[in-house]
């Protein structure tokens, strides 16, 4: 089968692999329908996350069971299946406390998983589950064709940007600034409204993105960053600032900026990936009653919550998807990526 491959710096490659084979009883065998590169992926495509050896790459995928293990009980061969970036058994104390990254006996695609056995990257033709039960999460029935961008995202970036409204307290009501335009940002936004947020401001700089953002329910666009970005927002909140931000990229000057513009007594839901991120100002944050809570997104747990709006059409993350290609040209969709010329990239095998 056909799977893509990191070697290094700018450096993807469509490579043949072995199929994967089931071997612990409790795995299944998806064959991928759709997967995508997602922003993080760029931190080794750029050379920024080092890659010793060549691997496997990718974490977002949604497809069809081809084949089950002996124990497998939630999901059959045929099956539509979600999986979440990650791979989780939803049984153990993390999972049940809601914080199903932390897994006791899960894993990371394209990384060795906890089992001893080697957890495939999704931007391939098919991928093995190590725990199927509890990863997989079956649609009822094969949804309809212009579905499937929309399911993608619950793969990650429509529960990572519902993790940041979360974990800043978004509710009825609220305002909130959403810093970062990239997809999970988008979905921020969405995610905000969903929430019953009144007031929602979108901080982008490119106008195919602030218009996707104004779709989603952002109520006002500031293009400005740093002092003049904070600046901005303030004035927009009576000079406070508004109740919530999301952190949306990962960066020290994004971080910085989502502290400084939230209110006193404020919350940030931070959910970029920290390449070189900053360490929290600790008595700013004091001194302002400033809060910040987030991390790394437990996506399967919002698949259940999420998915019935997706299928009802009530909320359409996947329009985030600004370019499909297929699977035979990643090494282009890692450089749109890259280069900005997409929001983010569907990959077709």
């Amino acid at each position: 089968m056909l799977a893509t491959i990191i070697h290094g710096e700018k450096d993807i490659r469509l490579e043949e692999v072995p199929n994967p084979v089931l071997s612990s009883g409790g795995d299944a065998i998806v064959k991928v329908v759709a997967a995508c590169v997602c922003g993080s992926d760029l931190w080794p495509y750029r050379g920024i996350t080092p890659t010793d050896s060549p691997k496997r790459i990718g974490h977002e995928f949604v497809g069809i069971v081809e084949s089950v293990g002996p124990d497998v009980s939630t999901v059959k061969p045929g099956d539509f299946v979600i999986a979440p970036f990650y791979d989780c058994d939803m049984t153990c104390a993390n999972c049940l406390n809601g914080v199903s990254t932390s897994c006791l006996h899960g894993g990371w695609w394209g990384s060795d998983d906890r089992l001893g056995g080697f957890a495939d990257g999704a931007q391939g033709e098919r991928v093995r589950v190590p725990h199927a039960d509890g990863s997989l999460v079956a649609t009822p029935g094969q949804p309809e064709a212009e579905l499937v961008p929309s399911l993608l995202t619950l793969a990650d970036v429509m529960g990572t940007g519902h993790h940041a409204a979360v974990s800043a307290g978004v509710t009825a009501g609220s305002t909130v600034v959403v810093v970062g335009d990239g997809a999970v940002g988008l979905c921020g936004v969405l995610a905000a409204k969903r929430l019953g947020a009144t007031r929602i401001v979108a901080m982008s700089r490119h106008a195919d993105r602030q218009a996707l953002a104004l779709e989603f329910g952002a109520t006002d666009i500031v293009e400005e960053r740093g002092a003049e970005g904070i600046a901005r927002i303030k004035e927009l909140f009576d000079g406070i600032g508004p109740d919530c931000v999301l952190e949306c990229v990962g960066t020290t000057e994004s971080m910085d900026q989502a502290l400084r513009s939230v209110r006193p007594g404020g919350m940030v839901g931070y959910v970029g990936v920290p390449n070189g991120g900053a360490e929290l100002p600790i008595g700013f944050m004091f001194s302002n009653n400033v809060g910040a809570n987030g991390g790394v997104a437990p996506v399967r747990n919002y698949i259940e919550e999420l998915l019935p709006e997706v299928l009802s059409g009530a909320i359409n993350p996947g329009r985030v998807f600004d370019l499909e290609l297929p699977l035979a040209e990643v090494a282009e969709a890692y450089a749109a990526m890259d280069e900005r010329r997409a929001i983010k990239v569907l990959l077709r095998p």
